[in-house]
């Protein structure tokens, strides 16, 4: 899979999105690794409550400058030593945050994972939108939401095993270490298997390195394919050229200029807006509450005091098979249709949950509610969302509408993050809602999200990159619910 040697068709984009996805699997692993470390971290390092907040939230923090960086190193170093950048600081990360000797390193290093899982979280999807053919698009994008969940599911039941049979004490001096540490392993793999996937064919045309281009294109493209691909990268960019881009040169710094220009046209402040508003409903949908609320809703329905980290593994495993379902059906029945079934089915099971919790009966109820959220968050906007913030953006805003929407979702999550757990506490809110608000809040937000869905996001299925822009803007010149069908390959080609 390097520049020089031969590969062919689709199996060849699949092994190198695959790799890419690795991003997703340590962007996972490092957000939920905690959740198994948190208590023995707070009671080796004696943490009051606060510091405990900042224990599991400093990784958020590092997430938004991670997030909002990634796309000017992305325009710098190239998509994949950016992705490569990422695995070394999640190696350093996951060594350093175990061997901490106080607190204060430990915060540091998770500051330092974090700002890696905001450069994952961009540029990942970013390659992998770059690399894979109009058709098959949708499935390749997202197979970085399913990687995510894997590395989710793979680091809950790690931190189970390490958990199982062992003293408390042990746990508390040196099990969250190994928690920690363990992300050093997909961490190595990540760096190595990227050392043999070719640089984004996008990316080299951006920075005049054409003939380089058409040999990574040479690999899985065909030859009569070829000229008309770079042709379409290039014109796209004179398009953001024309819209608020000097001729450019190839340096870099008149890149950057002309990326920050073309945002000022209000098509593309508009699409920005768009990409910010996916990545913030993901948060605001409630998804981080609910698996939080996972082991306690499930500790209720069984006899047994089985571990609260294998419970929410279970609950993992059923995200996957959401996303399974999602990949499949993202290219046949398309984004924002997906997104309208997923998301009537998070406002239902949130109804149904906060119902739960007002009435204080749990039981299967809740379990089964909890299952169909995740199901359905798993369809929609943890599959769609990722794909459309790949998709939508033109070539001249690529690297910076990325990086905003990214740094937005991270900025959604701490609020939910910080939010949370004072909607928990107040006593007002108990009173009046027993434990519901938070369920009916989240629910009503995914409400007022879909609505926006309806009338701002397009189809994008079928759709060329290069013709985002033009799709883009007709949706909102309608400002209404259309069909964009004539958008699709053959039409969109000739726009």
């Amino acid at each position: 899979m390097t520049d020089q040697k031969g590969a062919g068709g689709i199996g060849y984009i699949l092994s190198i999105c695959l790799v890419a996805a690795l991003g997703g699997i340590l962007f996972g692993y490092d957000t939920a690794v905690i959740s198994g470390a948190i208590d023995s971290i707070t009671t080796y390092f004696d943490l009051s409550a606060t510091m405990k907040g900042w224990a599991v939230s400093s990784v958020v923090i590092g997430s938004i400058a991670g997030a909002l960086g990634a796309g000017y190193l992305a325009n710098i170093l190239g998509r994949r030593m950016t992705m490569m950048t990422a695995a070394a600081l999640f190696l350093v990360s996951a060594l350093g945050s175990a061997l901490a000797p106080a607190f204060w390193f430990y915060i540091i290093l998770r500051l330092v994972g974090g700002v890696a899982v905001g450069i994952a979280s961009v540029v990942s999807p970013m390659y992998m939108g770059e690399l894979a053919p109009q058709h098959w698009r949708g499935r390749t994008l997202s197979m970085f939401q399913q990687s995510l969940v894997v590395g989710q599911t793979i680091v809950f039941f790690v931190n189970y095993f390490i958990a199982r049979d062992v003293a408390q004490s042990w746990l508390d001096n040196y099990g969250w270490r190994w928690m920690l540490g363990s992300e050093a392993i997909p961490a190595v793999l990540f760096a190595g298997l990227l050392l043999l996937v070719p640089e984004s064919p996008r990316w080299c045309i951006m920075h005049g390195q054409q003939d380089r281009a058409r040999r990574i294109l040479a690999r899985f493209t065909p030859q009569k394919d070829i000229e008309p691909m770079v042709e379409e990268v290039r014109n796209s960019l004179d398009e953001g050229k024309s819209s608020g881009r000097r001729a450019m040169n190839r340096q870099l710094r008149q890149e950057k200029r002309g990326s920050r220009s073309a945002l000022r046209k209000p098509v593309m402040m508009g699409i920005a807006l768009v990409g910010i508003f996916l990545s913030a409903a993901q948060q605001f949908s409630g998804i981080n509450v609910v698996m939080y609320y996972a082991p306690t809703v499930l500790s209720g329905v069984t006899d047994s005091t089985g571990s609260a980290l294998l419970q929410t593994g279970y609950i993992g495993l059923i995200f996957i098979v959401g996303n399974l379902a999602g990949m499949f059906l993202i290219d046949r029945v398309g984004r924002v249709r997906l997104l309208t079934i997923g998301s009537l089915a998070c406002i239902v099971s949130m109804a149904i949950l906060g119902t739960v919790f007002w009435f204080d009966v749990q039981g299967y109820t809740a379990m089964i509610a909890i299952m169909v959220y995740v199901t359905g968050y798993a369809i929609s906007w943890g599959c769609c969302s990722w794909a459309l913030l790949s998709e939508i953006f033109p070539n001249a805003i690529r690297e910076s509408g990325m990086a905003l929407a990214m740094g937005a979702q991270w900025t959604a999550g701490f609020i939910v993050a910080q939010t949370f757990p004072m909607m928990r506490g107040s006593e007002w809110l108990n009173d009046v809602f027993n434990g519901a608000f938070p369920f009916w809040l989240f629910g009503a937000m995914t409400l007022v999200s879909l609505f926006i869905v309806w009338r701002f996001v397009p189809e994008t299925k079928g759709v060329p990159l290069e013709s985002m822009e033009t799709l883009m803007s007709e949706k909102f010149r309608q400002g209404r619910i259309n069909n964009f069908s004539q958008y699709r390959q053959g039409d969109a080609q000739t726009a």
